[in-house]
């Protein structure tokens, strides 16, 4: 029974299958924001197709006219969603949305119709034509009135497009929408309460439009309603009565009283005109003006007290509505008995100007007061200002002097503008006032001050003759000859046997400061004098200032080689494992670099040192860094020289090929600008090393034995590291010691004579003399070798000479190691002196910014 009824199920499906191939038209629905890969239908099913017949039929999607965004999965065979759907852009507010699709099958070639419905969600919320919207209503609309207003729209269908309204909070204004079958659905504005501009002039509503979807979706727009202003209010006065004082003596033209009424009308019922309608007594209309625009009331007569005492006017303001409205206010005008005559200051004498040493009560100028009144308005006081450093003192009745209260200095006030102040006791008071100029004059009680207490200059070595190295200024702030100051140099001996003048001079007048010679960084390195200004008055003052000239090195040295430890030229000998090793220099004419000797054994290991060359320059910081490079041969050769250290060591191991002796021509160069050098030639001879020890037993007997004995002695590495270590302690103590030593002169200086420059950083390292520049920093480092006091640098504060910046430009000068067997040893050596450095003792100097 259940195989007989699943059959019958079965033919169903395929009965109906069938019919929709026959008929040729599958339809789906699916609701629009789908997401992309949502399955909207299974077409191969639908179509009876068989499972693997979609892609092996290659079914797939032909959309008609429109972007269908939807595809045919070629493995399952299921429509799905490729990119968004939006109902209202594929059918705009046509219902239903339907698209018509074609679906294509081959073998054999056969065409469905497939027709997709998209449905329609709540995804747009309701638009009013304009964000904003200005209406004008008379402030006398009645009640009841209506205004259009234009509704919103709403981009979806059915439910979700009923849009209705609502409206903020407000007494005076409703909405009302009516809808009908025929027409679209309007919207007023509907007055409920009467208008008062005065009041309200604006009304600032919100009317929010609320589509039918779920959840409901929202739309606002601003209205804006300005009252037009009708005439229904009259002009007020802010006085009932305006209550004015006059004196008797007023002038014409004085100002009286200015009445002010106001409107709460606009535009012309709001403008007025003022008049005076009757005043009492009579004769108060022709001594009063009034301003029909501006309200003022002015005096046209002259006023008696004595006469009459008092006036009242009637003043109208009536607006320019239709129909006009007025107010009404009262003025009266108390005339007042006055003091007519005011006091009168004379100087009858005066003696200036004034030293700035007078003592106090010193006598400045006689002074006589008058008032042509009488009884209180006749009684007079009297009073400087400014109060202080000169005061009153009264002799007789009427009578004063002007005295000196304080101590004076002209060089804060050169002159002082005094007023004297005379007030009689009438009411109100009269007052009179007489000004007195007092200058004071200069004595010498300033000293020239110099504006640095100590001057720091930074002057290349080798200048010219003659060149300004600085300026000092010293500011005297007395006048005339008291403040004229003459710059002189005070003698100070430099290096314990030289003047200062022998360096420099500086200029009376100007404080230039010249150099008398060229300087020399080797011969002196700071030069430290006073400098002397001294005015003109009687008796002349003086201040000093200290001068510190830093002599900047030049690249003026070239290196030298140093003698080895027995006296000889300067290279030393090593050893190692492979073997004994020797070298000596052989004499050579005065003035020459001699050629260098050193012994290697055959089968010597790579790295192992064969001599080591030492150099030496005059110079210091970058100028005395060097550097060694072997310039002959530039083949590959079985020896490189270390960058820094000058140790010649093996690069492979020795062997018999490479002949009996080795010639080496290595050149020692600085790091100035242009950069120095000198070139000293090693000969290695080649041996046994049974030969080597029996030269170096045949040396021993020689003129040199004892110099040779000691340089083929060995040195162990440990010796060495020690000797590095303390050589380092001991320069780090000698730097800090020096740093801060300058730190505490330096922190005393108001500032550098010339423009700022960048920091300072010195180092010592056993590695070699080196030195680091960037934009802020500059470092320095001396080897183990001669012992130099050059570890204080200081950065030049002015600008740089001409043709520096050329320099700084110049190409770094071409490496002197040529084969790539050579680089790599080069470049070895620097990473080995490079990891050496990072145990050098640093100490930095900061340079002063200005």
């Amino acid at each position: 029974m259940w195989v007989c009824c699943g059959g019958v199920l079965w033919v169903l499906l395929l009965v109906q299958a069938a019919w929709r191939v026959s008929v040729g038209q599958v339809r789906y629905s699916v609701s629009e924001e789908a997401k992309v890969g949502t399955v909207v239908g299974r077409v191969a099913q639908d179509l009876g197709l068989e499972a693997g017949d979609a892609e092996a039929r290659r079914l797939r999607l032909v959309a008609q006219g429109r972007r269908a965004s939807v595809e045919v999965s070629g493995a399952s065979g299921a429509l799905v969603v490729s990119s968004r759907l939006d109902r209202e852009e594929l059918c705009g507010k046509s219902a239903p949305c339907a698209l018509r699709l074609e679906v294509l099958v081959e073998r054999p070639l056969r065409v469905f119709h497939v027709e997709l419905e998209v449905t329609d969600i709540n995804d747009n919320a309701p638009v009013f034509p304009a964000d904003r919207k200005n209406l004008s209503i008379a402030e006398l609309s009645v009640p009841g009135s209506r205004f259009p207003l234009e509704g919103a729209s709403d981009a979806d269908i059915g439910s979700n497009a009923q849009l209705s309204y609502t409206l903020s909070s407000t007494e005076n204004f409703a909405l009302d929408l009516q809808r009908s079958d025929e027409y679209r659905e309007s919207l007023f504005l509907v007055l409920t309460k009467p208008l008062d501009r005065e009041t309200v002039p604006v009304h600032r509503l919100v009317v929010t439009a609320s589509d039918g979807g779920r959840p409901s979706l929202t739309g606002t727009m601003e209205l804006v309603i300005s009252v037009l202003d009708a005439n229904d209010n009259a002009p007020q006065f802010n006085q009932s009565v305006y209550k004015v004082q006059l004196p008797e003596n007023a002038a014409e033209r004085t100002l009286v009283a200015r009445v002010n009424a106001t409107d709460p009308d606009v535009g012309s019922n709001a403008d007025m005109t003022f008049s005076a309608s009757n005043s009492y007594p009579a004769k108060g209309l022709n001594l009063f003006s009034l301003n029909p625009k501006t309200g003022e009331i002015r005096l046209t007569g002259g006023l008696d007290f004595e006469d009459v005492r008092s006036y009242e006017i009637q003043v109208e303001a009536t607006d320019k509505g239709t129909p006009p409205l007025s107010g009404h206010c009262k003025v009266v005008v108390e005339v007042l008995d006055v003091n007519d005559n005011a006091p009168e200051v004379r100087v009858t004498s005066l003696s200036v100007p004034v030293s700035e040493d007078a003592s106090v009560g010193t006598v400045v100028a006689l002074l006589s007061v008058w008032d042509g009144d009488s009884g209180a308005n006749g009684r007079v006081r009297c009073f400087v200002r400014p109060s202080s450093p000169f005061g009153l003192v009264s002799r007789l009745s009427g009578s004063y002097s002007l005295v000196v209260r304080e101590a004076l200095d002209r060089e804060r006030v050169s002159e002082y503008e005094v007023e004297v102040l005379a007030e009689d006791g009438g009411s109100p008071s009269l007052s009179g006032r007489r000004g007195v100029r007092v200058p004071v004059s200069d004595v010498n009680d300033n000293a020239p001050s110099f504006s640095q207490a100590v001057y720091t200059v930074l002057t290349r070595e080798n200048n010219a003759a003659g060149a300004e190295l600085g300026r000092v200024w010293a500011r005297d702030p007395d006048e005339a000859g008291n403040g004229r100051v003459r710059y002189s140099l005070s003698e100070a001996v430099v290096g314990g046997w030289r003047s200062a003048s022998s360096y420099v001079s500086v200029d009376a007048e100007s404080g230039r400061v010249w150099a008398v010679q060229a300087l020399d960084y080797e011969e002196v390195q700071v030069l430290e004098f006073e400098v002397r200004a001294v005015d003109a008055g009687e008796p002349p003052l003086s201040g000093n200032a200290t001068v510190q000239v830093f002599v900047v090195d030049e690249n003026d040295n070239a290196p030298s080689l140093l003698p080895a430890a027995g006296g000889g030229a300067g290279v030393e000998a090593g050893g190692g494992a492979g073997g004994s090793l020797e070298a000596w220099s052989v004499e050579g004419s005065s003035g020459a670099v001699p050629p260098l000797w050193a012994w290697a054994s055959w089968g010597s290991p790579a790295g192992q040192v064969v001599a080591k060359v030492r150099a030496v320059d005059a110079d210091s910081g970058y100028n005395a860094w060097l550097r060694y490079e072997l310039w002959e041969p530039r083949g590959k050769v079985p020896f490189r020289v270390g960058l820094y250290s000058g140790e010649v060591r093996t690069t492979r191991a020795l062997e018999e090929s490479d002949g009996p002796r080795q010639r080496l021509v290595i050149v020692v160069r600085d790091h100035g600008e242009p950069p120095r050098s000198v070139t000293a030639t090693l000969s290695v001879s080649l041996v046994e090393g049974a030969e080597a020890a029996s030269a170096v037993a045949a040396g021993s007997s020689g003129p040199r034995a004892s110099s040779v004995a000691e340089e083929v002695s060995l040195l162990s590495p440990s010796r060495n590291v020690w000797l590095v270590v303390a050589i380092c302690a001991v320069s780090s103590l000698l730097v800090l010691a020096v740093v801060l030593y300058v730190a505490s002169r330096w922190s005393a200086r108001a500032g550098v004579v010339s423009g700022p420059g960048p920091t300072t950083l010195v180092c010592a390292s056993e590695v070699g003399s080196w030195s680091y520049s960037q934009r802020q920093s500059r470092s320095l480092c001396v080897a183990e070798g001669a012992g130099k006091s050059d570890l204080m640098v200081f950065s030049p504060n002015f600008p740089p000479p001409p043709g520096a910046a050329a320099k700084q430009t110049q190409p770094e000068p071409p490496a002197l190691l040529d084969t790539e067997e050579e680089n790599e040893a080069k470049n070895k050596e620097e990473t080995e002196d490079k990891e050496r450095m990072n145990g050098k003792t640093c100490v930095q100097a900061w340079t002063s910014d200005g």
